[in-house]
């Protein structure tokens, strides 16, 4: 990797002093996005969605695109995107920048410390529902445009999803339609996050996913167990010993055939791994290897909802049929077609005393690598090593699955894709009082500012 001259430390430190003067407008139109309940697994809430995307696609028009559309790949408008377009001077590399205006459902309320859909500052965070997952992403993007105005050192494609929560489903369609109009030489997706406080990071891996129903069988109805009892096997029991059957002792899954590989060579502390997980004192952790290989780079298995009666009001009955949903993350380098197969094997040959299994698949998604070697990847990793005041990025992992990152190395092979995002370890996504850490999210849009600085010289 190049060493920055002195004229880059220069431009470095007036990009950074442009992005301070900025913050407050971006920080505005953050909170203004966060006040649309884009909850895209909400069909009472399609409107607001859509509301998230013409706001989306207002903002960019400020920015100056003109050739910006809200695009949907149903015939229903459901799911609208926003794509756009500003180009660069002749010769110019393309960037294309993603995000997505979707979140995901607040749940109870109750369990917010403040109002999910009202931005709130508490500490170092902006506290909301998309603070961070992913409107964060999408103003990012906006502030790194504002720094250069109408002097773009590259030609910018933005393009702001609307179904990413509900699992990109429509998206190879909207990758295929509009081929042309994304095509980039580099793709930076503004939806993943760094290794902690003040230490950036480039996502390099994320685990697949496969997730089934299975269902056990035993009876054709209950009867009384008392009387048929210590003869007749009930579902229940059947079921947990075939869920007992997926990991061995040491807590490792024990479905073969599975891919497991290496990770990288990143410290994750004992105390900090304990804090951050939530888990107990006394807990222990499963499986073997290096802690980031077993949330990286090896399969995970959980069982994520049980089909069962209540103990309250609970009957003195044999229970005739259980059911179970699996939730099985797989490694990089594994496919779903795999290890949904390996699963099957695995359960038909486990299912305990000749019970019926019904296996139904819910939903998978592939793993995805990334080679991040090349200048691309060598422009981000200055940038990020100036914005975050010589601390370089570490190359992450992540354990859960962005399915549609692979539907964009697929679609556009030639390109470099840049996992980039504004998360942190306790950003807490997803989950009651998701938060935005405010410095963090101003050292992104710096770093932002600088990758497409450095791409334009590195490509250019």
């Amino acid at each position: 990797m190049s060493q920055p001259t002195h004229h880059d430390h220069l431009e470095a430190a007036a990009i950074r002093q442009r992005v301070q003067e900025l913050m407050p407008g971006i920080r505005a139109d953050l909170e203004d996005l966060v006040r649309i309940e884009s909850v895209s697994a909400d069909p009472e809430r399609a409107a607001e969605v859509q509301r998230s995307a013409e706001a989306v696609a207002a903002l960019v028009r400020a920015e100056g695109f003109d050739d910006v559309e809200i695009v949907s790949a149903r015939a229903d408008g459901g799911a609208p995107a926003v794509i756009a377009h500003k180009p660069g001077p002749a010769g110019s590399p393309t960037v294309l920048l993603y995000a997505h205006h979707d979140v995901q459902p607040e749940n109870d309320h109750a369990d917010w410390d403040s109002p999910p859909f009202e931005p709130t500052e508490r500490g170092e965070r902006l506290y909301a529902r998309g603070a961070a997952d992913d409107k964060a992403g999408i103003a990012a993007h906006l502030g790194a445009l504002r720094v250069f105005g109408d002097d773009l050192p590259v030609g910018v494609t933005l393009f702001v999803e609307g179904e990413e929560e509900v699992g990109s489903e429509t998206l190879p369609d909207l990758l295929a339609a509009h081929r042309e109009r994304l095509r980039a030489d580099v793709i930076v997706i503004a939806d993943s996050g760094n290794w902690d406080i003040g230490v950036p990071a480039l996502t390099t891996s994320l685990r697949g996913l496969v997730r089934v129903d299975v269902e056990v069988r035993t009876l054709t109805h209950a009867v009384h167990s008392g009387m048929w009892g210590g003869l007749v096997p009930d579902a229940l029991i059947a079921l947990s010993r075939l869920i007992a059957s997926l990991h061995d002792d040491d807590g490792a899954v024990a479905v073969a055939g599975l891919h497991r590989g290496p990770a990288a060579d990143v410290e994750y502390p004992e105390e900090r791994l304990r804090a951050e997980s939530g888990a107990t004192a006394g807990v222990q952790w499963i499986g073997e290897g290096s802690a980031v290989e077993r949330l990286w780079t090896q399969p995970a298995l959980s069982i994520t909802g049980l089909d069962a009666p209540q103990v309250a009001g609970a009957s003195n009955t044999l229970v005739p049929a259980a059911r179970a949903r699996i939730s099985m993350r797989i490694a990089p380098g594994d496919t779903t077609a795999n290890a949904l197969a390996r699963l099957q094997e695995h359960l038909e040959q486990h299912v305990p005393w000749g019970a019926e299994l019904t296996v139904t698949v819910v939903d998978t998604g592939e793993a995805t690598q990334i080679d991040a070697t090349g200048p691309a990847y060598d422009a981000a990793r200055q940038a990020f090593t100036e914005a975050w005041d010589g601390t370089a990025p570490v190359d992450m992992g992540v354990g859960g699955s962005i399915p549609f990152i692979a539907e964009f190395l697929e679609a556009f092979p030639e390109a470099s894709v840049l996992v980039t995002g504004v998360e942190d370890p306790d950003t807490r996504a997803h989950g009651a009082n998701e938060g935005l850490h405010l410095a963090e999210f101003e050292r992104v849009v710096v770093a932002e500012a600088l990758l497409l600085r450095n791409v334009a010289a590195a490509l250019g």
